[in-house]
Parts: C-alpha cells; structure tokens; sequence
C-alpha cells in the first residue's frame, strides 16, 4: 500500500507534519534539559536533543551533516560532558545552587531573547523554495582541511584539555580521599 502524496483531511505533504513533529520533539527535549533538576538527567535529554536534531538534518537531506551530529555531539561532546559530570561531582555539594534563586533573571533574559529573535525572524527576507545544493562528503573535507583547519584543530586541543581536566579532577579527588586522616 502507497502513502497518498498529503495528509487526509489536512493537506500536508508528510515531510512537513514530520519536521513539525521532531520540531515539538526538540523543544520539548530542549526545555527538559534547562528546566531539569537533575544534572545527570539533563545531560540524558540533551542527548535525546542531539538525536533529534539528527533527525531534522536527514529531513532536510543533508545526510553527512547528520551522521556528524550523531557521531560527534551524541558520541563525543555528550559523553564527555556526562563524564565530567560523574568525575567532578561530590557527595557534599550544597543542596540549593545559587542559579535556582535566579529564575526571574532568567525568565526575563529569555522574554527578551526571544522577542529579539521573533523581530529578526519577522524582519528577514525568507525565500519561498531554496535550492538544495547537495555538498558531498568529499567537498566538506577539502573545506575541513584547508580553509578550517585552525578552527578544527583549536577545537581538537580544547576537547583534550577538557578530558585532562577531568582525569585531573577526579584523580585529585581520589588522592584525597584515599590519604591517612
């Protein structure tokens, strides 16, 4: 059985109620990464973040972009970041952050950014078709290294420094725990 060209009743084509879906998905996983308590939590839906976010890049073709997401912000920047979390966080850390007495600073930054947003989306001339230059893995990895190779080996060293930092911290950590009282 053949799916119709549009949705029943709606009119859609499916490309688009499946953009608004892992849209929805998106801030909704988006909002559970900022408005959770947890920490460790929140780093699992910031992955979940990622993945839908891969999800969009396929809907739109751009399936290197992708497969890039997943493998470097799911595999490496996700992991790393939970990692850190696991490594540096201690058992006696105060219960109440000072960021929680902050909400209506934060709400008000948020107000403002999005009204901000909202005037530029609203002001800018936004093409009705664009056209879809499909970019081969081949052409991003000339880019990659020749024009970007600053930028790509600047953020490779401070991606180790993060992990040294980490394996710093948590050593100290352990060697602190471990000396005669």
């Amino acid at each position: 059985m053949k799916l119709p060209e549009t949705i029943p009743f709606l009119g859609w084509a499916w490309n688009d109620l499946l953009f608004l879906l892992l849209a929805a998905a998106l801030l909704g996983t988006a909002l559970m990464v900022v408005l959770g308590r947890n920490i460790i939590r929140s780093g699992l839906w910031m992955i979940a973040c990622f993945a839908v976010l891969a999800g969009i890049y396929a809907l739109l073709g751009t399936a290197l972009v992708a497969a890039a997401q997943v493998l470097v912000y799911i595999g490496a920047i996700s992991v790393l970041v939970l990692f850190a979390i696991m490594l540096t966080q201690t058992k006696g850390a105060p219960s109440g952050l000072v960021f929680h007495h902050q909400a209506w600073a934060a709400a008000l930054a948020a107000v403002v950014l999005g009204g901000l947003l909202a005037l530029v989306v609203s002001s800018t001339p936004w093409p009705l078709a664009g056209s879809r230059a499909g970019t081969s893995a081949k052409a991003v990895a000339e880019l990659l290294f020749s024009d970007f190779v600053l930028p790509f080996e600047t953020v490779g060293v401070l991606l180790l420094a993060a992990v040294i930092g980490g394996v710093f911290l948590a050593k100290q950590d352990q060697g602190e725990e471990q000396a005669p009282e």
